[in-house]
């Protein structure tokens, strides 16, 4: 257990915010398999503010388990702060805003992991943000834009100063998008020099690797992305282990597939048919990787035009 502001959360299991993974059916997935906090994918703004019913679906967290970040991306003070003022007028628990995005759209913008380049104008963003919120504030960064601008520190006292209630840091640079290794020596600096929450994340593929990081760094939370693809059952391990110290056995083939059909279940309360279908051939993909006859189900899913046809190819693999 650990607070954020004065949200506590439950246990130290985060699911990190994914674009195109993290909607609300995955959020429900999360929680049902032990993670303490989950997070929506990353939000436009000003598609907040202008009311775009897409960006207002992102941001929808109602009916769902306490508590919910919501994460906001832009790069103008003002209208972040109008968007968060919605994002908390929707439900959301915590306001997250992110400076880690790596994708050339955003950073083009100056959005993301670009506002790692102005610290001032990051300040400007989380003084108005939290100006305007009651709820906490919190920011995922990465370690600098190269390797010659490593200032996560310096951001990250900046914003601790300006009122931020937890940092989560991802110790990749923005040039290294995924490739490399994290650099978990930045989270355990982070650590020692903040008063605040820090949550790690980067590099963690399993259970053990989530407590290698807490012992490492001494962080307050690890924080899982593209490990729980297909595989949200690392939640549950990852829990079991940092609270019980127990190892658990990894899914059977049945209960990949039985979680994967309540994923696409889920998906399809919230969303039609059609699309639900179109986003889920991704995530079967994930969950049936590396099981016998995967190659051959994969293609039938990617062929795949109705719930019905999705389960009549993942059920193949029974």
């Amino acid at each position: 257990m650990f607070f954020i502001g004065k949200q506590k959360i439950e246990n130290r299991v985060c699911a990190a915010p994914m674009a195109g993974v993290s909607d609300k059916a995955y959020r429900i997935l999360a929680r049902d398999f032990g993670c303490g906090l989950v997070c929506s994918e990353m939000v436009s703004d000003k598609g907040l503010v202008y009311g775009q019913g897409r960006t207002s679906k992102i941001a929808d967290s109602s009916g769902e388990e306490r508590p919910v970040a919501v994460q906001i991306f832009g790069s103008e003070a003002e209208s972040m702060a109008v968007a968060a003022r919605i994002a908390e007028e929707m439900g959301a628990d915590i306001i997250d805003i992110n400076m880690g995005c790596p994708t050339p759209k955003i950073v083009k913008n100056g959005e993301g992991a670009a506002l790692m380049l102005d610290i001032a104008k990051s300040r400007a963003i989380v003084r108005e943000v939290l100006r305007v919120v009651k709820v906490p504030v919190s920011v995922k960064m990465r370690k600098g834009w190269d390797e010659n601008s490593i200032n996560c520190l310096e951001l990250a006292q900046a914003l601790e100063e300006e009122g931020v209630a937890a940092v989560c840091l991802h110790p990749r640079s923005r040039q290294q998008f995924f490739s490399g290794l994290a650099d978990w020596n930045l989270i355990k600096e982070m650590k020692k020099e903040l008063k605040i929450p820090v949550i790690g994340n980067g590099d963690i593929w399993s259970a053990d690797d989530a407590r290698r990081m807490i012992d490492f760094t001494g962080c307050d939370a690890v924080m899982i992305g593209r490990a729980a693809l297909g595989n949200p059952f690392i939640f549950r391990e990852t829990l079991e282990l940092l609270e019980y110290n127990r190892r658990l056995p990894p899914p059977s083939r049945e209960e990949k597939l039985q979680t994967a059909t309540r994923h696409l279940d889920l998906v399809c309360q919230f969303k039609s048919e059609a699309v639900a279908v179109r986003e889920m051939r991704k995530h079967f993909a994930w969950y049936i990787k590396g099981l016998p006859g995967a190659t051959r189900v994969r293609q039938e899913i990617n062929h795949a035009a109705s719930r019905d046809e999705l389960l009549f190819a993942l059920n193949s693999l029974l």
